[in-house]
C-alpha cells in the first residue's frame, strides 16, 4: 500500500504506458490540433506568400513601432493588474474588513464589462485617449482575471511562516513578500499570464483608445488595405509573443511544481488591523469597480435617457433575441472548451513531458491572436474540410471553445493537479475502474475549480466580438454585434440598452465565479 502510494501516475506511466494513458494521449493531441488551426491558417498564408513581401512587411519601422507599442502595453497592464489584484487580494482576505463577502462580489464586475464598453464610456467622458486611455481600460477591467487566483491562494497559504518572519523581525510588507509571496506567486502569475494575452488579443479599446497596436494594425489589414500577407506577418508575430508569455510562465511554475506540495494544519489567520490605513481598504477595493463598471454605466444611461433615437430603433424582442443568442452562443462555447480542455489538461497534470507540454503550449495560441485572424482561420477551415458548418452556430461555437481554451486549460490542470495521487491509488486497490476513480474521486474534487473555468469561459465569450462578426449565422445577431453596429453608425442611444443588457447578463456568471472561487476556497481549507 505504501508503495502505492508513493508512486505517482506518472512515475508507473513511465514504466508502463497503460492503455488509458494512450488514449489520453491521443485525445490531447486531437484537442490541440484543433486548438492549432489558427496557428496553421497563419503558417499557410506566411509560407505561402512572397518571402520578399513577408520579410518587408517584418521589417518596416512601422512594424517595429506597433511592437513597442504592443509591449509596452501589455507589460503596463500585467504590472498593473499584478499590483492592483494582489494589493486587492490581501485587503479581501487579509485586512480587518466590514462588509468582506459584499466587497468580493463588488470586485469581480468588471469582468462583466466588455473592454470596448468600459472604452466608449470613459471616450464619452473623458479626453483620455491614446496609450494611458487604453492602459486605464484594459487595466481596470482585467485586474480580476488576478484578484481571483490571488484570492484563493491567500485563503489557502500557511500563515503560520509570515508570523514567525514577524518574530524575527522582519516588517509586514517583508514578511508578506518572503513567506507569502512565494505561496501565492503560481497562482497569480497564471492569471497574469491571462491578463497579458487578453492584451495582445484586444481590438475593441485600443481602436476606440486610438493606440496602434498590432491588433489595430491586422485588422486594418484585413479590412481597409485587404493585403493578407502583411496581416498574417504580423499575425504571426503576435503568435510568437503569445508562445513567449507562456514559456515564460511555465519556467516561473515549473520551478514552484519542483518544490512539491502537502497538505499541513493551517492555524487560523487573525484579520491585520489597517489602523490609520483604514481609509485606503475602500479607495484600493474600488479603484477597478468604479473605473470598468461605474463609469461606463453612468455614460450608456445618460445616453439612453437622453437620445431620441433610444425609443424608435430599440424593441424588447431584439433585445430579448440577441440577449438568447448571446447566453446560448456562449454555453456551447464553453463547452467546446471543456470538451478541448479536459484531455490536455489531464495529460499535463498527470503525466508530465516534454509531448504534454508542447500540447499546453498549443491550446494558448488562440488567446494571443486577434478575434479576426481566429475567426478568419475558421472560415477557411470549414470551407476547405467542412463546408456544411460554413456560418452555423456549431462554428462559432467552436470558435469561442478555441479563442478561450486557455482558460479552460488552465483550471483543468491546476483543479486535477491538486488532487493527491494516493487518493487515486487507494480507489484504484479497492477495486474501482479509471473510470471510476475519474467520476468518484479526481472528478469529484476538482470540479469546482473546473466548474469556475467553465463559467470564466462561457462570461469571455459573451463580450466576444470579432470572431462572432465573421462566423456568426446570417440573420444572428448577439448583444455584442448589435451594439457594435449601433455605435458604428453613432445611434448611441440605441446602442446604450444592448450594453446595459449585456452587461446585466455577463453579471450572471461574474457572481457564480465568485461564489464558486470562495465554496472552493472553503472545502478545501475544511479537508486541509
Amino acid at each position: 500500500m505504501r508503495a502505492a502510494l508513493l508512486t505517482t501516475p506518472a512515475n508507473r506511466g513511465a514504466v508502463r504506458p497503460s492503455v488509458a494513458r494512450l488514449v489520453l494521449t491521443a485525445s490531447a493531441v486531437v484537442a490541440a490540433g484543433l486548438a492549432s488551426i489558427p496557428l496553421v491558417y497563419l503558417l499557410v498564408r506566411v509560407l505561402g506568400a512572397e518571402p520578399d513581401a513577408v520579410l518587408t512587411a517584418l521589417m518596416r519601422p512601422r512594424t517595429l513601432e506597433l511592437a513597442a507599442n504592443t509591449v509596452g502595453l501589455t507589460v503596463a497592464v500585467a504590472a498593473a493588474c499584478l499590483v492592483l489584484g494582489t494589493a486587492t487580494a490581501w485587503v479581501l482576505s487579509q485586512a480587518r474588513l466590514p462588509g468582506r463577502r459584499v466587497w468580493t462580489v463588488v470586485s469581480t464586475l468588471p469582468l462583466a464589462v466588455p473592454s470596448y464598453v468600459a472604452a466608449f464610456g470613459w471616450v464619452a467622458l473623458s479626453p483620455v485617449r491614446g496609450f494611458w486611455g487604453a492602459f486605464l481600460v484594459l487595466t481596470v477591467c482585467n485586474v480580476p482575471l488576478v484578484t481571483l487566483p490571488a484570492l484563493a491562494a491567500l485563503r489557502m497559504a500557511n500563515p503560520s511562516h509570515e508570523d514567525v518572519a514577524r518574530t524575527l523581525g522582519r516588517s509586514r510588507a517583508r514578511a508578506f513578500l518572503e513567506t507569502t509571496w512565494p505561496q501565492i506567486r503560481p497562482a497569480t502569475l497564471a492569471g497574469v499570464l491571462l491578463v497579458a494575452l487578453y492584451v495582445l488579443s484586444d481590438f475593441g479599446a485600443v481602436a476606440l483608445m486610438r493606440f496602434e497596436v498590432f491588433t489595430w494594425a491586422v485588422h486594418s489589414a484585413y479590412t481597409s488595405q485587404f493585403d493578407r500577407t502583411l496581416a498574417a506577418a504580423l499575425s504571426t508575430v503576435l503568435a510568437a509573443m503569445g508562445i513567449a508569455l507562456v514559456w515564460a510562465e511555465r519556467r516561473l511554475r515549473g520551478r514552484e511544481s519542483e518544490q512539491g506540495s502537502a497538505v499541513t494544519a493551517r492555524a487560523a489567520r487573525t484579520p491585520v488591523a489597517l489602523g490609520r490605513w483604514t481609509w485606503a481598504a475602500p479607495v484600493v477595493l474600488s479603484v477597478a469597480p468604479v473605473a470598468a463598471v461605474v463609469v461606463p454605466m453612468a455614460t450608456l444611461l445618460r445616453y439612453f435617457t437622453g437620445r431620441a433615437d433610444t425609443a424608435t430603433t430599440v424593441g424588447a424582442a431584439d433585445l430579448a433575441s440577441d440577449a438568447l443568442s448571446t447566453v446560448t452562443l456562449s454555453a456551447g462555447g464553453a463547452a467546446v472548451a471543456l470538451a478541448l480542455a479536459l484531455p490536455i489538461g489531464l495529460l499535463a497534470a498527470r503525466f508530465r513531458s516534454h509531448l504534454s507540454q508542447v500540447l499546453e503550449s498549443a491550446s494558448y495560441i488562440g488567446l494571443a491572436l486577434p478575434g479576426i485572424v481566429v475567426g478568419l482561420s475558421l472560415v477557411f477551415f470549414s470551407l476547405a474540410v467542412v463546408p456544411a458548418l460554413y456560418q452555423s452556430v456549431w462554428m462559432l461555437a467552436f470558435a469561442y471553445g478555441v479563442l478561450f481554451l486557455p482558460k479552460a486549460v488552465g483550471a483543468v490542470r491546476a483543479s486535477v493537479g491538486q488532487v493527491e495521487p494516493g487518493l487515486e491509488d487507494v480507489a484504484r486497490t479497492l477495486g474501482s475502474t479509471r473510470a471510476g476513480v475519474w467520476t468518484r474521486v479526481t472528478a469529484r474534487i476538482a470540479w469546482p475549480g473546473i466548474g469556475a473555468a467553465v463559467l470564466l469561459v462561457a462570461l469571455t465569450a459573451m463580450k466576444e466580438l470579432p470572431a462572432t462578426l465573421l462566423l456568426r449565422p446570417t440573420g444572428t445577431d448577439t448583444l455584442a454585434t448589435s451594439l457594435w453596429r449601433l455605435t458604428e453608425s453613432a445611434a448611441y442611444g440605441a446602442a446604450a440598452p444592448y450594453a446595459l443588457v449585456l452587461v446585466a447578463v455577463a453579471a450572471g456568471p461574474a457572481l457564480l465565479l465568485t461564489r464558486e472561487a470562495v465554496a472552493t476556497v472553503r472545502e478545501r481549507r475544511e479537508s486541509a
